[in-house]
């Protein structure tokens, strides 16, 4: 199941505003956690860290491949899930919720609406 309140990148990072905070929340799409298998290394940026929109900010391994993650918005990074990094088993279980990586203070909340809205992530995975 796609959050509607969510954004995506077509590199299936998924983000959500926080509606109090103003802090957004970067996860991996449960499509791009299927597709990886079993994930057994995860390096994300430290917090105080800046991420830049549409550039790499981390890396992701599994059993069948290493790939880059993109951040969907640019901004410092004000928290970072220390327990995925020792649990990555929670992308499979809760890829929306308690597999989050980061938490973002964004430096443009406009980036947000340029991103994919969920009907529209729908459409592209099919595509695939």
């Amino acid at each position: 199941m796609i959050p509607g309140e969510a954004r995506y990148l077509e590199s299936h990072e998924w983000v959500i505003l926080g509606p109090d905070t103003g802090a957004a929340t970067i996860g991996l799409s449960e499509f791009a956690v299927e597709q990886l298998g079993d994930i057994v290394f995860l390096e994300l940026p430290a917090e105080g860290d800046e991420v830049q929109k549409g550039r790499a900010f981390g890396t992701i391994e599994s059993v069948k491949a290493a790939s880059d993650l993109y951040s969907p918005l640019s901004g410092q990074v004000i928290g970072v899930n220390q327990q995925l990094l020792d649990e990555p088993e929670l992308f499979k279980s809760d890829p929306y919720g308690a597999a989050w990586m980061l938490k973002v203070k964004p430096a443009d909340e406009k980036e947000f609406e340029t991103l994919l809205d969920a009907r529209q992530y729908q459409q592209y995975l099919k595509e695939l």
